[in-house]
């Protein structure tokens, strides 16, 4: 074989190596983008931080956080005992509805307790954000999220990889897949993924 046609099948060669990394590298990018990934995607992650400083200048969440009146609430995986919120919030471009759950816990937890050391008892933060149309319209665009009192992000061991608690808890392929958030409030009442009368969810307007 001559130095240049060895040169040419070289070429060729590495042309085709570099083509098949290449698409490989598009399909796995895919796969691991928010369409198809339920929870703690890059997406996901970054969209709670933003939500969460969105909900911060609010003062509805942080050191400087509104106190509001705590109530029993008994439920797992929530608190024994709750505070609630629950308003519209605009987060970039888009406002939605939100809903914040401060959860408190501990062995000496009440109301009277909380009311006096809200600090000592916060174990975690659970929100549902109703986000623009299109992000899941199979359960109604709602994000979820489950932070710690700092304000980062829970997570959980799934397959062996570390997921953050952040999107579609946990969402499948079907309905009966579906776990987590999004299982246990597709069954509140009204059909609007909240259990509480009192709060009536505005439609989704972007």
């Amino acid at each position: 074989m001559s130095t240049s046609t060895a040169n040419t099948t070289f070429a060729a060669t590495t042309l085709l190596v570099v083509f098949v990394f290449t698409i490989a590298a598009v399909q796995t990018t895919r796969g691991a983008g928010a369409v198809t990934t339920p929870m703690g995607s890059l997406q996901d992650i970054t969209y709670a931080t933003r939500l969460w400083s969105a909900m911060q200048s609010e003062k509805l969440v942080g050191a400087k956080a509104e106190k509001l009146k705590p109530f029993f609430g008994g439920a797992r995986p929530h608190g024994i005992i709750l505070e609630l919120v629950y308003r519209n919030l605009t987060v970039g471009n888009h406002s939605g509805f939100l809903v914040v759950k401060k959860n408190y816990n501990g062995t000496d937890v009440s109301v009277a307790n909380v009311e006096r050391n809200r600090a000592k008892y916060l174990s975690s933060i659970t929100v549902m954000y109703r986000r623009e149309k299109g992000y899941d319209e199979d359960n109604q665009n709602w994000f979820w999220v489950k932070y710690r009192p700092d304000g980062s992000l829970f997570k959980k061991d799934m397959n062996g990889k570390t997921i953050a608690l952040a999107g579609r808890i946990l969402k499948g392929k079907t309905r009966d897949e579906n776990g987590g958030c999004i299982y246990c409030h597709s069954s509140a009442r009204d059909g609007d993924y909240v259990f509480y009368p009192e709060i009536r969810v505005p439609p989704v307007n972007d």
